[in-house]
């Protein structure tokens, strides 16, 4: 029975991959769609009201031009640097030490039934991309548009959040295309995204902390948003940290190397 739902959920996880692969332009496009109809909304309804020139509006456009494309730009952009088939070479020195191996040449590591974005691995391909959506979403249902006449407090905070989700989001979008293309350093990649990410959270609190009258309510619902920020940080790397180090697929897909028991 066990043995069963491990081939079901396999055979899913396969499916959920190469879905993703065969689909990705659509993908692409329902993304593209979809936020720029959330922006929109969101542009419609500004912290404070667009001054009466034609191109009032249009001044505040660029910013969510920026949330639904960079991430977009940074996914071409990996997948143009790392083509489709070409086999990478694995990087002169390893970060991760611990466990015992055995090397493998890159034709042995792709015949082994360990090797894919299968299994589980298919669960951080999905985490990764959801990521996006995930922020936008936040960003949008807490940052109000600028407007023409925002005070100085509210475009410092505008500023830190949107350049907060904009690099963040490009950095996970090209995170999943190294993992896309089978990039050996993708790893260590998401591991130093997750260290930016915890550090633009820590950053953001310390220049918010000193921009001068920010109301209390703002204050405080901020912290707490920087605060989840941190959490599902910690979390993701508490889960996934391991299985980057530890797993055979990971290991024989991105190193090219099965453990030694």
């Amino acid at each position: 029975m066990v043995q069963v739902v491990k081939d079901h959920l396999y055979r899913k996880s396969v499916a959920i991959v190469l879905a993703m692969q065969v689909n990705l332009q659509r993908i692409l496009t329902i993304w593209i769609l979809v936020a720029a109809f959330a922006c929109g909304l969101r542009l419609a309804f500004p912290a404070t009201p667009y001054d009466a020139t034609p191109w009032g509006s249009g001044t505040g456009l660029l910013p969510y031009l920026l949330v639904v494309g960079a991430p977009v730009g940074a996914l071409l952009l990996g997948l143009k640097l790392f083509p489709s088939g070409r086999v990478h070479a694995q990087p002169a020195f390893r970060f991760a030490q611990v466990g015992r191996w055995r090397k493998l040449d890159c034709l042995a590591a792709q015949d082994m039934t360990q090797f894919g974005l299968y299994g589980v691995m298919a669960s951080l391909l999905v985490g990764i991309a959801l990521n996006v959506p995930v922020r936008t979403l936040e960003f949008l249902s807490s940052i109000p548009a600028l407007g023409s006449f925002s005070p100085p407090w509210f475009i410092g905070l505008y500023a830190v959040m949107l350049a907060d989700l904009v690099v963040l989001s490009s950095l996970y979008m090209f995170a999943f295309a190294m993992a896309l293309r089978l990039v050996p350093l993708f790893p260590r990649f998401l591991v130093m995204v997750w260290g930016v990410d915890l550090l633009a959270q820590l950053t953001i609190a310390k220049l918010v902390a000193g921009l001068d009258n920010v109301p209390t309510d703002v204050d405080a619902a901020l912290l707490d948003m920087l605060t989840g920020n941190v959490k599902k940080v910690l979390i993701s790397a508490a889960i996934w940290l391991p299985y980057l180090l530890l797993s055979d697929r990971v290991n024989v897909t991105f190193r090219h190397r099965i453990s030694v028991n």
